[in-house]
C-alpha cells in the first residue's frame, strides 16, 4: 500500500520524490543566485516597491484628468511626490539641525549635573553617565557628523558601487531607480496582463489564487501599514511636541518607521524615558510628570491606531501576525541582507499561502474571506 493512499493524498512515488528534490534544489539555487546578484537587483526591487505604492496615485490622476495613457499621469505623480518630499526636507533639516544643537547642550548639562529624581535611585543616573559616552553621543549629533553620514551614505548606496568613482556611480544608481519607477508605472497594466498570459492555462487557477492572496497581504503591508505608520508617526510628533519633549519630531518619525512592524514602537519607550530624564536637568521639569505625559502620548496614539486608523485603512483583518512579520524580516534579512528586508513579507506570505493550500489543505488566509481570493487585478 502506498503512503498517503488512505488519507486521499497523492502517494510519494519515486517520480514525485525526485520532483520534490529538484524543486528544493531549484529553490536553493535561486536563493544563492539571488544573494549573489542582490547588489545589482537592489535598484530594481526598490523601484518595484516604489512603483507599487505610487500606482494608485497614477490611476487616480488618469481618472481625474480622464487621460487615456499613463505617461502624463506618471510624470504628474513623480513631480508631486518630489515636491512634497522636497518641501518636507526644506523645513525638516533646519529643525533637526537646531534640535541636535540643543541636545548637545542638554547632554553635556546632564553629564555634569548633580541632582536627584524622587523615587528614582541615584545609581540609575550614575549608570547612564558611566555607560553612555556623552561626548561621543554629542559628537554624533553635531553638524559635521551628519554631513559625513550623508556623504558616506551617498558613496555606498549599493553594494556593487565602489572605487574611485563611487559617488558618481551612486548618483547614477539612484537615477536608474528613477528610470525603473517611470517605466514600471507607465507599463504597469501591460506587465500585469503579460504576467497573466505567460502562465499555462492548467496552472492559472493555482497561480492566480496564490498570488491573489500575496497581493492582499502586500496591499496591507506596503500600502496599508505604511499609511498607518505615517499617521502614527505624525500623531507621536504632535504629542511629543505638545508636551515639550526634546527631539520630538525625530523621535516621532522614528516611532512611525518602527510601526511598519505593528507594536514594535513600544521598544522606543526607553529612548523617550532618557529624553525625559535629560530634559529634567536642562529645563528643570519634573521627570515623572514628563514621563507620564510621554506614556499618555503612547496610549493616545495606540488608541488612534487601533480604533481609527487600522479599521479605516486596513479593514478588519491585519494580515500577518506582528511576530511573524518581525521573524520574517530577521530571517530574510540575515539570508539576503537589505534585499531580504524588502522581499521578506511577500516571500513569507507566499510560503504561508502555499502551506495552507497544498500542505495543510486549508482554503485560504482569513483576510481574503471578505475580499475574495484567486484573482489578480492591476492594482
Amino acid at each position: 500500500m502506498d503512503i498517503g493512499t488512505d488519507t486521499g493524498k497523492k502517494p510519494y512515488t519515486f517520480d514525485r520524490v525526485v520532483r520534490l528534490i529538484i524543486a528544493v534544489a531549484c529553490v536553493v539555487a535561486g536563493i544563492l543566485l539571488f544573494n549573489y546578484l542582490k547588489g545589482v537587483l537592489v535598484p530594481f526591487i526598490v523601484a518595484c516597491i516604489i512603483a507599487y505604492m505610487l500606482n494608485p496615485f497614477v490611476e487616480w490622476h488618469c481618472k481625474l484628468l480622464k487621460l487615456r495613457g499613463r505617461v502624463m499621469a506618471t510624470i504628474l505623480t513623480i513631480v508631486e511626490m518630489t515636491v512634497i518630499i522636497g518641501v518636507g526636507l526644506y523645513f525638516f533639516i533646519p529643525y533637526m539641525y537646531e534640535e541636535c544643537e540643543n541636545m548637545i547642550v542638554m547632554f553635556k548639562e546632564y553629564a555634569t549635573a548633580n541632582f536627584d529624581v524622587p523615587y528614582l535611585p541615584r545609581s540609575v543616573h550614575d549608570f547612564i553617565v558611566k555607560t553612555v559616552d556623552i561626548d561621543k553621543l554629542s559628537s554624533l549629533l553635531s553638524r559635521d557628523e551628519w554631513i559625513n553620514l550623508f556623504k558616506e551614505a551617498a558613496s555606498s548606496t549599493w553594494s556593487f558601487v565602489g572605487g574611485t568613482f563611487s559617488v558618481i556611480l551612486s548618483i547614477v544608481s539612484w537615477f536608474i531607480v528613477l528610470l525603473y519607477v517611470v517605466f514600471l508605472l507607465i507599463d504597469y497594466d501591460k506587465m500585469v496582463v503579460g504576467f497573466k498570459s505567460i502562465v499555462p492555462p492548467k496552472y492559472k487557477k493555482r497561480v492566480f489564487g496564490i498570488f491573489g492572496e500575496v497581493k492582499s497581504s502586500m496591499n496591507r503591508y506596503f500600502r496599508g501599514q505604511a499609511l498607518v505608520s505615517f499617521f502614527v508617526g505624525i500623531s507621536f510628533c504632535i504629542g511629543f511636541w505638545l508636551i515639550g519633549l526634546p527631539m520630538a519630531i525625530a523621535l516621532g518619525l522614528f516611532i512611525g518607521l518602527l510601526n511598519m512592524v505593528p507594536y514594535l514602537q513600544l521598544i522606543s519607550i526607553p529612548i523617550a524615558a532618557l529624553l525625559c530624564l535629560v530634559s529634567t536637568v536642562s529645563a528643570g521639569t519634573n521627570f515623572w510628570e514628563m514621563f507620564a505625559l510621554a506614556i499618555l502620548v503612547y496610549c493616545v496614539s495606540q488608541v488612534i491606531q487601533d480604533l481609527i486608523l487600522i479599521p479605516k485603512i486596513m479593514g478588519k483583518y491585519m494580515g500577518l501576525n506582528p511576530a511573524i512579520i518581525f521573524l520574517s524580516l530577521s530571517i530574510w534579512g540575515a539570508l539576503l541582507g537589505f534585499v531580504g528586508l524588502i522581499v521578506a513579507v511577500p516571500l513569507t506570505t507566499l510560503l504561508l499561502v502555499y502551506y495552507d493550500r497544498y500542505i495543510a489543505r486549508r482554503d485560504s488566509r482569513p483576510w481574503n474571506k471578505e475580499e475574495g481570493s484567486g484573482t489578480i487585478d492591476n492594482t
